[in-house]
């Protein structure tokens, strides 16, 4: 049996393995993992943060204040930055990706597709609550539950392209030769889709998300939670560099999701 929290260590593990390269913008699969400078980033504080208020039933927006707080220096853009440091700040229309790389839990914990659906939602429009942040999330969350479900990747993707409109026909050789820096939800999640849709097993879907030589750890991050889901383990090697590099608070939340 899959355990429930592997889409939320697929999105850390992502996040860990990709932080070394989020500007290094490499095109060849070959590159190396583990680094001795990879470190967690926004990407798995807020996806602790998620994890937290679905867990322990805490408002979304509280939880991310409060995991982010803690840990002030992880990389955040500067409107989030903002957001997280105002006790009653309110949405501010984001469509950016991180909506997409934090929502894993709301795919791994949740019961049905429409429970994923809508905690993916809720998850989201806290901060990013214009419809391609709130879409890239849900598209996220969808494909991880239908992944842990035991869907072939064929439906995962008809689901997704029929429900969300993403175009997932696209070759990744041919994405690859144009992509670049890209931040938004319309420009890296369907691209992170497509690298699981085309990996062998989790760790061949981290090096595609990497080597596309865009916002490395993000779309890692996003990649790695479907494909965890999916192939039901990551390599241990992959495990232990990684879960070495996460404090303890932050372990202890991902154990409470097993």
């Amino acid at each position: 049996m899959k355990s429930q929290n592997l889409p939320i260590i697929g999105a850390v593990c992502g996040d860990i393995l990709g932080s070394c390269y989020e500007w290094a913008g490499i095109k060849y699969l070959d590159h190396p993992l583990c680094l001795r400078d990879d470190q967690f980033t926004d990407d798995t504080v807020c996806t602790i943060a998620i994890t937290d208020a679905i867990i322990n039933q805490i408002p979304f927006a509280d939880s991310l204040r409060n995991w982010c707080r803690k840990y002030p220096h992880a990389g955040y853009g500067g409107t989030f930055r903002r957001w997280f440091r105002v006790d009653d700040a309110q949405p501010y229309n984001s469509w950016g990706n991180g909506s997409a790389m934090r929502v894993s839990a709301a795919g791994a914990i949740a019961k049905t597709l429409d429970e994923a659906l809508k905690l993916a939602k809720s998850s989201a429009e806290v901060t990013h609550n214009h419809p391609e942040g709130i879409k890239g999330a849900q598209a996220t969350a969808a494909a991880i539950f239908l992944a842990k479900s035991g869907l072939s990747k064929n439906e995962i993707k008809t689901y997704v392209e029929r429900t969300f409109g993403y175009d997932l026909n696209r070759k990744y050789t041919d994405i690859q030769m144009y992509y670049s820096f890209d931040v938004s939800c319309q420009g890296s999640v369907p691209e992170s889709i497509i690298c699981f849709l085309e990996s062998k097993d989790y760790e061949d879907s981290i090096r595609h998300a990497i080597a596309l030589g865009g916002d490395a750890d993000t779309m890692a991050a996003i990649c790695g939670s479907i494909a965890a889901a999916f192939y039901g383990e990551i390599p241990e090697t992959i495990l232990s560099h990684c879960m070495s590099r996460l404090p303890n608070d932050m372990k202890e939340i991902i154990d409470l999701c097993k």
